[in-house]
């Protein structure tokens, strides 16, 4: 887990050294994403579409996202998850083409 923390963070770096931070493949796709503070600033929701394009994909988007979240605010990568990325597919939210994870960001 440490390991793709630590891949998805470089990616990231090398990412925001281009003209465009957010065009990151996932999976061989782009996704959407989409990250809203709850009602405590640590607990998030994050969405990633076209889960069509990959459902893999558009976890590892949303996962991104969140990574990067807690990072830039809280210093860390560590994130609980309430509804998360490596839940089972059947179990997973997505409606209208979007995949939808809660979680929080440590403190």
């Amino acid at each position: 887990m440490k390991n793709l923390v630590c891949l998805m963070l470089a990616a990231g770096f090398v990412a925001g050294c281009g003209s465009d931070a957010d065009e990151i493949r996932f999976d061989g796709q782009f996704y959407r994403t989409r990250l809203s503070d709850l009602d405590e600033r640590q607990k998030f929701q994050v969405t990633a579409r076209p889960v069509s394009a990959s459902l893999l994909g558009a976890k590892e988007a949303a996962r991104y996202e969140a990574t990067v979240y807690c990072v830039n605010e809280y210093g860390s990568s560590a994130i609980q998850w309430v509804v998360g990325p490596d839940d089972a597919d059947e179990t997973l939210p997505i409606s209208d083409d979007t995949l939808t994870l809660q979680g929080a960001c440590p403190l």
